[in-house]
């Protein structure tokens, strides 16, 4: 039987992942407290005990603002522990899929970036999965990674359960939006990764770098302004209204870890490779909000 090793089986993308690559195979869902992949040995060790035919890699550090301070915790991550897991799937001649980010990129060009654009990342979080990227590349083991965006999901810490909970707690809200791209559910990436790799295992699609996101666009104001005005819709009890959250530009609300400006990802080469539609990403706002609010 297919056995598909995940890493980072409890986030809000390995929880997804769990469901949808189950029609493939075996899968051997590992978390933090099975295996800690800032270890590169007991990482080895999992991989060899396993023998996958794919190695699927959600784990990530992913506080993007702590990084700034924490610079060694998410190089180890972000950038060696992929490039542990590339080795040991060249070895075993293995798949690897990992996630990556927007975040690559300085948000300065003036539309979606494509795969073969020049990256720039601004933040420690931003080079450290550039580094991973290139990493796993270096290794020369068959691989799928997923550069996306502004991830979200009914599970784990996100944007929209933020949205969701400061709207029963306050009556006006200031967001940021002068930065644009395309929420992203976690439900939608695990979906498409199954298809991926179902394709790889039959030689059906060529490896290396894809972006993947939602389609359509918005601001970090018009994400919170719509999260806010379909919970209502669906029953939620909120105090705060769609028309009192405030927009406010990047520099009113300053970060330790500059956020590209421009998210926007062309999302063309994942679509051909795979022959599939990608849903406006309004379509599993709405999903993932009646998934929190159902009675």
């Amino acid at each position: 039987m297919t056995t598909i090793l995940l890493f980072g089986a409890d986030g809000q993308l390995g929880w997804e992942l769990q469901r949808a690559l189950a029609p493939l195979g075996s899968v051997q869902a590992l978390s933090r407290s099975d295996v800690d992949i800032a270890e590169p040995e007991a990482l080895r060790a999992a991989i060899r005990a396993a023998m996958p035919r794919a190695i699927v890699n959600a784990a990530a550090y992913t506080a993007v603002d702590k990084a700034e301070a924490d610079a060694a915790a998410a190089q180890t991550v972000n950038a060696l522990a992929p490039g542990v897991m590339a080795e040991e799937a060249k070895a075993q001649g293995a798949w690897l899929v990992h996630y990556s980010t927007d975040y690559v990129f300085d948000g300065t060009k003036l539309g979606p970036y494509a795969e073969t654009d020049q990256t720039r990342p601004l933040s420690v979080y931003g080079r450290s999965k550039r580094e991973g990227e290139l990493a796993i590349a270096a290794a020369g083991a068959s691989h799928l990674i997923f550069r996306t965006s502004w991830v979200f999901g009914p599970h784990g810490g996100n944007f929209l359960k933020t949205i969701l909970r400061l709207a029963r707690e306050r009556e006006e809200l200031a967001v940021i939006d002068d930065k644009i791209g395309a929420p992203t559910s976690s439900e939608l990436l695990a979906d498409v990764t199954a298809h991926a790799l179902a394709a790889a295992f039959g030689t059906r699609i060529d490896g290396g770098l894809y972006h993947l996101c939602a389609a359509g666009e918005t601001s970090w104001h018009g994400y919170a302004s719509f999260v806010v005005d379909v919970a209502r819709k669906l029953g939620a009890e909120l105090k705060l209204a769609p028309e009192r959250i405030n927009p406010i530009p990047t520099e009113q609300y300053p970060l330790p870890a500059p956020r590209p400006r421009n998210s926007r990802l062309d999302c063309g080469r994942i679509r051909r490779a795979l022959d599939l539609d990608l849903p406006d990403w309004r379509w599993h706002v709405r999903r993932s909000l009646a998934e929190l609010i159902r009675p």
